[in-house]
């Protein structure tokens, strides 16, 4: 009876402390070794043109898990004095379905150019490129590039982050020999650490061993 009592007062306890800020996740800043951090959806410079929803601040949240496997990919990047750069991790299902609302708005297209120039943006949900569920929103999901640790800068790539286009899948032969060369350095490092890419982006990888393979989560980045 003493040990169902004690019980039920840490439940109750546990239901009236506040919740974490930032749940399950943690700043991968604080844990992976020079990492550089542009959140792309927390400002203008991505395809819709603006904030996105959920974003309040320009923070890399993940798992621990998922942060100690970036650590650990980051650790032997810097042997070739390469970093990592990440523009996206956990993303919030409101993010999610704002994403999935432009989309099905034709007439919002003033960042095509950047982003989109030679696909219609009638088939993005088609071409993976949006969809209405996002592997980000489970936390262990990071989309990034390398960069150079002496300046910063970032390396070819063959195409920017986010363009929506065939070049900007890993194993295109369109783009030149070096930028699929640094490609391959990205993937042998995320996939050394744990990751598996995306065959449509070359940018996006997600922890294999995630730890809430069916869980989403709606908890905004602050």
């Amino acid at each position: 009876m003493a040990g169902s009592r004690a019980l039920a007062a840490a439940a109750l306890l546990a239901a009236t402390l506040p919740a974490r800020a930032d749940g399950p996740f943690i700043d991968a800043a604080t844990r992976v070794p020079g990492l550089a951090v542009e959140m792309r959806y927390a400002g203008s410079d991505n395809f819709v043109g603006r904030p996105i929803a959920g974003y309040e601040a320009p923070r890399c949240l993940l798992t621990p898990q998922a942060a100690a496997a970036l650590s650990k990919a980051a650790t032997a990047l810097a042997r070739e004095g390469l970093g990592l750069k990440v523009f996206d991790c956990y993303r919030p299902l409101r993010a999610v379905a704002d994403f999935a609302a432009w989309a099905r708005d034709p007439a919002d297209t003033k960042m095509r150019k950047a982003y989109y120039p030679d696909v219609d943006k009638r088939d993005l949900f088609r071409l993976g490129y949006i969809a209405e569920r996002s592997a980000h929103s489970r936390g262990s999901t990071v989309d990034l590039t390398l960069v150079r640790r002496v300046d910063g800068g970032e390396l070819d790539m063959g195409t920017p982050f986010d363009r929506f286009s065939p070049d900007s899948a890993p194993a295109s032969t369109a783009v030149a020999p070096e930028a699929r060369a640094n490609r391959r350095r990205l993937r042998a490092a995320m996939e050394g650490a744990g990751f598996s890419p995306y065959a449509a982006e070359w940018w996006h990888f997600t922890l294999r061993r995630e730890p809430f393979p069916n869980r989403a989560f709606d908890l905004p980045v602050r």
